[in-house]
């Protein structure tokens, strides 16, 4: 079993290339934090009037933690599709016994117990205004307010940052201004490395 987990700013491309990378690698599932959502009911306003969604109290974290520990166990069962990569290749010879979890989410280093579950890690960066642009363009539900951007998202985006660039380490940080093509090629020989490492 390799894990291999995505962590993003919003908009920063991470489930683009997560799905991609699933395409061209054996055994591989994905699972998504924003699958762990609190309802809208139990998530926090603020006295601005912001719902606090981009805190790990919006999250059932704990299921998360579950959910990916009941996928290690048992990776043959949990529904991965083994058909053979798209590009197949020398690489990817002898890792039949292999399987692989793209995990993503935006709130993943921050969350003690995600820690020992992980074998790579992967941060996805934006610029504040090309991230505000995306942002700008995607339809949420609940909509974001007007504010909410500036007064929540981008705040707790730095918070978090920061508090990860403090205490994680061995972190692969990638430019999301970057192509798409060029992020997957970076990160797809990355991990064909630590498979062949696996394999020795």
């Amino acid at each position: 079993v390799f894990t291999v987990f995505y962590h993003s700013v919003t908009n920063g491309g991470k489930t683009t290339l997560a799905e991609k990378l699933k395409k061209m690698l054996p055994n591989c599932d994905i699972m998504s934090q924003d699958d762990f959502f609190k309802p809208e009911s139990e998530v926090e306003t603020d006295e601005r009037g912001f719902k606090l969604y981009d805190v790990l109290d919006a999250l059932y974290m704990d299921e998360m933690v579950k959910s990916i520990r009941n996928w290690m166990k048992n990776p043959g069962s949990s529904g991965v599709v083994t058909e053979e990569p798209q590009n197949t290749c020398d690489n990817l010879k002898n890792t039949d016994h292999v399987y692989i979890l793209i995990v993503e989410g935006f709130l993943l280093y921050n969350y003690e117990p995600l820690n020992e579950l992980w074998n790579k890690r992967y941060f996805l960066t934006l610029p504040y205004e090309e991230c505000k642009r995306r942002r700008s363009t995607r339809v949420y539900q609940p909509a974001d307010t007007p504010g909410y951007f500036d007064g929540h998202v981008w705040p707790m985006y730095l918070k978090y940052k920061k508090e990860l660039e403090e205490n994680a380490s061995n972190v692969v940080y990638l430019d999301g201004t970057k192509s798409q093509k060029e992020l997957l090629s970076c990160v797809y020989g990355d991990i064909i490395q630590e498979l062949k490492k696996l394999r020795e």
